[in-house]
C-alpha cells in the first residue's frame, strides 16, 4: 500500500456522506486528486459519514472500504442509519451540527432519500458528487434537463405515494444541486458526461489513487466473469440472464463470476450449480480487487459502471475488458421504458472496451 497522500488540501469542514464501497472509493480518489502529495499532513478536515445500510455484504465491503479511509488520515463516523425506525432521526439529529458547520458536502448518492433530507439541512456552499456508477449519467443529464431525480430504472413508473411524500424534500435537494452565485457544483466522475448542466465543474475521476495504492495485478490466462444486479432491480429476467451467463462463460472459459453485491443468494446458487462457475463474493469494489489480482486476462461484462471504471484501474496492463449488450428480449414487462437504451448507452460510451453482441441462449 503507498503512503498516504492525506487530506491537507481540503477545507477544515468537509462533510462526505456514502452510502455504498463504490461510493466510499471515489471519495478516497476525489480527496487524492485535492492533496495528492505524500509529504503533506495527514487528516486536514475531511470527515467521511457512511450512513450504512442493512445488507451484511455491503455492510463487510464498507468496513474495509473504511479501515483504507482511516489508513489515509480521514475521520470516519460510522452511522447505523436503517437501524429500527428511529434510527433516521437519531442520525440526523446527531448529524445537523455538523452539517451546520460544514463548508463543503460531498455525496455519492444525490438520488438517495437520505442525502436529499440531509441537503435540506447544511448551509454548505461547496456541493460535490462523486460518482455512484452509471447514476451518475442519470443525474447529470437530469440536472441538465431540469427533471425531477429519479434513477433510471424507475423513470416512467408512476410516483408511489412515498414519492408524493417525499417530493417537497426532493425539490429543495434539486434546487440545493443547482449552481448559482452562492453555490459550487463539482461532479467528479470517471463516467462519460455528455450534456454539462450550466455552471456544473465536471473532474474527471482517472482512478489514480488505486493504481498508486494496488498492483500491478498477476493475470491468469483466463476469463472472469462480473455479476450485475439488473435482475434484482427489475430490469432483466432471471431465467434469460442465467442462460446468458452460462453462453457466455462457455464461449470464453469463464472459470470465475465476480457476484455484484445485491445478488441474491438463491440466484447465485443456481448460477453456481448450471454453469460450474466459482462464484467470488468480493471483500472490496471490483476496481480494487482486479487491481490487487489475480484477475483474467479477459474480464466480461455485462452494461455496468465496470465497464467504464475497470480499463481506467488496469491502465497499463494487458487485461482486455469485453461487454455484453443486454437482448431487449431479455428485459421484464416492468421494465422502465428507457433501459434499453439507457443500457445501450451504457455500452457505446465506454472506452477501450470490446464490445460483444448479445449472446443467444443456449
Amino acid at each position: 500500500m503507498s503512503p498516504h497522500a492525506g487530506t491537507a488540501g481540503l477545507t477544515p469542514h468537509t462533510l462526505a456522506f456514502v452510502e455504498s464501497p463504490v461510493q466510499l472509493l471515489n471519495v478516497l480518489e476525489w480527496a487524492h486528486l485535492r492533496a495528492p502529495r505524500a509529504e503533506e499532513a495527514p487528516g486536514g478536515g475531511l470527515t467521511l459519514v457512511v450512513l450504512s445500510p442493512t445488507d451484511p455484504m455491503t455492510r463487510g465491503q464498507l468496513r474495509r472500504m473504511a479501515d483504507l479511509a482511516r489508513d489515509e488520515g480521514h475521520t470516519v463516523r460510522w452511522e447505523e442509519a436503517r437501524g429500527g425506525p428511529q434510527a433516521p432521526f437519531q442520525t440526523i439529529g446527531g448529524l445537523t451540527r455538523l452539517l451546520r458547520k460544514a463548508d463543503r458536502i460531498v455525496m455519492g448518492d444525490p438520488f438517495s432519500r437520505y442525502v436529499q433530507l440531509l441537503l435540506t439541512i447544511t448551509k454548505a456552499r461547496d456541493l460535490v458528487v462523486v460518482d455512484d456508477g452509471t447514476a451518475t449519467m442519470e443525474f447529470v443529464a437530469q440536472l441538465a434537463s431540469g427533471e425531477r431525480l429519479v434513477r433510471w430504472h424507475r423513470k416512467g413508473g408512476r410516483p408511489g405515494p412515498r414519492d408524493l411524500i417525499f417530493a417537497p424534500v426532493s425539490s429543495v435537494a434539486r434546487r440545493r444541486l443547482t449552481p448559482s452565485t452562492r453555490r459550487k457544483v463539482e461532479v467528479f466522475s470517471s463516467m462519460p458526461i455528455e450534456t454539462t448542466p450550466e455552471g456544473v465543474t465536471i473532474t474527471a475521476n482517472a482512478f489514480a489513487w488505486t493504481r498508486a495504492t494496488f498492483g500491478p495485478p498477476r493475470i491468469t490466462k483466463g476469463a472472469d466473469l462480473v455479476g450485475t444486479s439488473l435482475v434484482e432491480t427489475g430490469v432483466v429476467d432471471k431465467d434469460r440472464y442465467l442462460e446468458a451467463v452460462a453462453t457466455l462463460a462457455k464461449t470464453h472459459g469463464a472459470t470465475r463470476y465476480f457476484a455484484h453485491r445485491r445478488e441474491s443468494t438463491e440466484k447465485l446458487h443456481r448460477l453456481a450449480v448450471d454453469t460450474g462457475l466459482e462464484i467470488v463474493r468480493p471483500d472490496l469494489p471490483l476496481e480494487l480487487i482486479a487491481r490487487r489480482g489475480p484477475i483474467g486476462r479477459t474480464i466480461l461484462s455485462f452494461p455496468s459502471t465496470v465497464v467504464h471504471t475497470l480499463p481506467l484501474a488496469l491502465v497499463g496492463t494487458d487485461v482486455r475488458v469485453a461487454v455484453c449488450d443486454i437482448d431487449p428480449a431479455w428485459l421484464t414487462e416492468n421494465a422502465s421504458p428507457r433501459a434499453q437504451g439507457f443500457l445501450s448507452g451504457v455500452t457505446g460510451t465506454a472506452r477501450d472496451v470490446h464490445r460483444l453482441t448479445a449472446v443467444t441462449a443456449a
